[in-house]
């Protein structure tokens, strides 16, 4: 089996890449980080969530200079990619000292200009927010070392590709440049032809992603909704061991603080704990001193635990190998598992696509009423008085048993005792903070010629379609001018 370790990587990345639980790399990975740390041109044709991000992270870390300014630029077609691309970067150069700085529209650019004289190594832009940057001379593109560009024919389908172009064009000197793509339509291996030096070529099959032994289900949930509904799903459902997965820390946290005050046992993980307090949650939950673990995908990354027994997906995942990573936490040595999906309404096309690429089918559920809550709470006060008998171990109550059937029939008496025992739905209000949902990018064609984006990735509002609106340089000239 190949590790990382086989690449000859320095120390501070081998512990990096193992803290975060990475094991051996990834087919994209095997091949592209070779060619990378030698210095060569690449171009790698791979779907997303195949690990393109560590594939061109090593290489592109292996060689900053902490002592230098920006030597790393990585181009992405979104804001959201900017900064996943950049807090992965973070965390797999922490113990280098290397700093990843994510720079994107929408994002006020005083505050991101303040952050650049913290002097990071990487940027990792959308390509019309790094354009204002150079023209202000707030970014400085003369000792970059290696360019990549990732999701090459997703800025060439959100017209980026011109951007792209002069961004190259800054860049002086010798550079490496890696390019990643899911397809590669002529006009990428124009680019490629224009601005890369003899690239090796490394393309990736998609693998089909299957999941046995999981039975998959989904509820299309309102943001205000998803707690109780998780709630009731818990308290029917009564699982053994059980993950929930939140898109963002601050959700982790919200989720299992909320968990805490309606009484159930639960503990988060995600990259803001430190190591030891995760290895702690993970060791109580291994041990089943808490049955509930809530985490984001990175902490659960490489998590290895047997006998969960169900999975809730808080969050939709951002992309269907990030949904087979979850879900395949349970399910595990021939046992069955149960995945819950919580789909808002403007998800369904995301959820649709995550279908597809896995080939699995996921069945969509009702929300579960107050009188299946109700029923499932008695269920599982019936199944702990059963194992009481079970065990044997309740003749100390016998003779206190015994006096109150003399003076009240046994079915009036049990049903007291179920009541007093069951836990009652709980309405006690948690208050959690609205998670963006996943919009699926439509084809260029699809979104109304120039009213495409009502936003560009700068962040300024182009209206419907004005002369120049798409990035707005012209009304920032005529500002200028007009001073």
């Amino acid at each position: 089996m190949t590790t990382f370790s086989d690449f000859g990587l320095s120390n501070e990345l081998v512990k990096a890449l193992s803290n975060m639980g990475f094991e051996e790399p990834t087919p994209i990975q095997a091949q592209a980080i070779p060619i990378g740390l030698q210095g060569k041109d690449m171009i790698g044709q791979a779907q997303t969530g195949t690990g393109k991000t560590t594939a061109f992270g090593v290489p592109l870390l292996e060689q900053i200079d902490i002592t230098e300014g920006i030597q790393g630029l990585v181009l992405a077609p979104t804001r959201e990619l900017a900064v996943q691309v950049a807090e992965e970067l973070n965390r797999i150069g922490q113990m280098k000292g290397v700093k990843t700085l994510p720079i994107y529209g929408g994002q006020d650019i005083n505050r991101q200009i303040r952050s650049l004289k913290n002097r990071p190594q990487i940027i990792a832009a959308t390509p019309g927010r790094l354009i204002d940057h150079i023209e202000r001379k707030t970014i400085r593109l003369s000792n970059i070392k290696m360019v990549v560009l990732d999701e090459a024919d997703e800025m060439l389908n959100m017209g980026f590709i011109e951007d792209i172009e002069r961004i190259l064009s800054e860049v002086k000197g010798e550079r490496q440049t890696m390019l990643f793509s899911a397809t590669m339509p002529r006009r990428i291996q124009s680019l490629a032809e224009k601005f890369m030096k003899d690239p090796e070529l490394v393309k990736i099959q998609a693998k089909e992603m299957t999941v046995k032994n999981i039975e998959q289900h989904y509820m299309e949930v309102h943001e205000k909704q998803k707690f109780d509904v998780l709630c009731s799903l818990l308290d029917i459902q009564s699982p053994e061991l059980a993950i929930v997965f939140g898109r963002t820390k601050k959700r982790v946290d919200e989720v299992v603080e909320g968990l805490i005050k309606r009484g159930y046992s639960a503990e988060g993980i995600h990259g803001d704990i430190p190591q030891a307090k995760r290895d702690q949650v993970i060791r109580r939950f291994k041990e089943s001193t808490i049955d509930i673990m809530v985490a984001t995908d990175v902490a659960a990354r490489g998590l290895d635990i047997s006998g969960v027994s169900h999975v809730y997906n808080f969050d939709i995942p951002q992309d269907p190998e990030s949904y087979v990573h979850r879900i395949g936490r349970t399910g595990r040595a021939g046992n069955k598992g149960l995945a819950v999906t919580f789909v808002s309404p403007r998800e369904i096309d995301h959820l649709k696509i995550i279908e597809n690429v896995t080939k699995s089918k996921m069945m969509k559920k009702p929300v579960p009423s107050f009188k299946d809550v109700l029923a499932g709470n008695q269920q599982a006060t019936i199944n702990r008085l059963m194992a009481i008998i079970e065990k044997n171990d309740h003749n100390d109550y016998k003779r206190a048993a015994e006096n109150l059937l003399e003076d009240t029939d046994s079915v009036t008496l049990l049903a007291a005792a179920l009541k007093l025992l069951t836990k009652d739905p709980d309405v006690t209000p948690v208050k959690l903070t609205a998670v963006e949902p996943i919009r699926v990018r439509k084809p260029r064609g699809d979104r109304g010629g120039d009213n495409r984006k009502r936003y560009n990735d700068r962040g300024r509002n182009t209206g419907s379609g004005r002369p120049g609106g798409r990035d707005g340089r012209d009304r920032r000239r005529s500002r200028t001018q007009s001073k």
